[in-house]
């Protein structure tokens, strides 16, 4: 009897685990995380002054990417406020220390755009320090080749993307060491972030923790509970706890 409970339990275990890793294939927007991976370093992309430049010209320091669209109604300029907010209370030297290159994931945006987003946010953040912020547009075929190498997944709804928020930290060689996610920051994390990749060594957070609990809701252009993963989060972490309790009463009995 206990030999059948046991088998039946594990049969469910197995089924919640496929159907979670199904989703999680199946899913069409959000961040799958590729620590550790190298970014492919020749493509090629054009910053805000009309030159062609490829990422391995650009990514000799620790670097910070993000990935927004330049007309975008909804996360993209707090996802921008917030990674500048942060840049100025790390204490970091932008340029130096570090630098941040925002790529641009909607092919019809135009170094005209990026030029105008750039103003913008290095007058208001970063101190003047123009070339320690660099803003790229590029092709379609070169933003999904950047986008699948980061994991980051958006989704064309008419001229508008859902997407997800993050920024996403890289070696000088280009080695994908951090991901943060959301729209705000903390220095800490950020500084962390920056030192980890200096050194070349990818570090999961804790935030990926959210990924479990929430989905990016299109419709009402937000992020809400994940009613179907925290559901199967609860079932195997009492599926797990029956087992192990199951075993170790087992043990002592014998």
């Amino acid at each position: 009897m206990r030999k059948t409970i046991l088998i039946t339990i594990v049969f469910l275990l197995a089924i919640v685990i496929k159907v979670n890793a199904q989703e999680d294939k199946a899913t069409e927007v959000g961040i799958i995380e590729h620590l550790g991976n190298t970014i492919p370093l020749d493509l090629k992309f054009v910053n805000d002054k009309g030159d062609t430049v490829t990422l391995a010209q650009l990514i000799t320091k620790p670097t910070i990417l993000s990935f927004v669209y330049f007309d975008c109604p909804g996360l993209c300029s707090p996802l921008l406020e917030g990674l500048g907010s942060v840049m100025q209370k790390s204490k970091l030297d932008l340029g130096k220390d570090y630098q941040v290159i925002t790529i641009s994931f909607n092919f019809r945006d135009t170094p005209e755009k990026a030029k105008a987003k750039k103003d913008r946010f290095v007058e208001k953040y970063s101190k003047g320090k123009s070339d320690g912020w660099i803003f790229l547009t590029t092709d379609s075929l070169s933003i999904f080749k950047i986008t699948d190498a980061t994991g980051f997944k958006t989704k064309a709804v008419g001229l508008d993307f859902v997407h997800p928020s993050a920024i996403i930290a890289v070696s000088p060689k280009g080695r994908i060491t951090r991901y943060l996610y959301g729209i705000t920051f903390l220095p800490v994390d950020f500084k962390m972030a920056i030192i980890e990749a200096n050194n070349g060594q990818p570090r999961p957070t804790i935030q990926k923790l959210m990924q479990i609990c929430y989905k990016y809701d299109p419709e009402n252009k937000h992020f809400g509970l994940d009613i179907l993963k925290i559901s199967a989060t609860i079932i195997i972490f009492l599926l797990l706890t029956f087992i192990i309790v199951f075993l170790i009463k087992r043990k002592i009995k014998k």
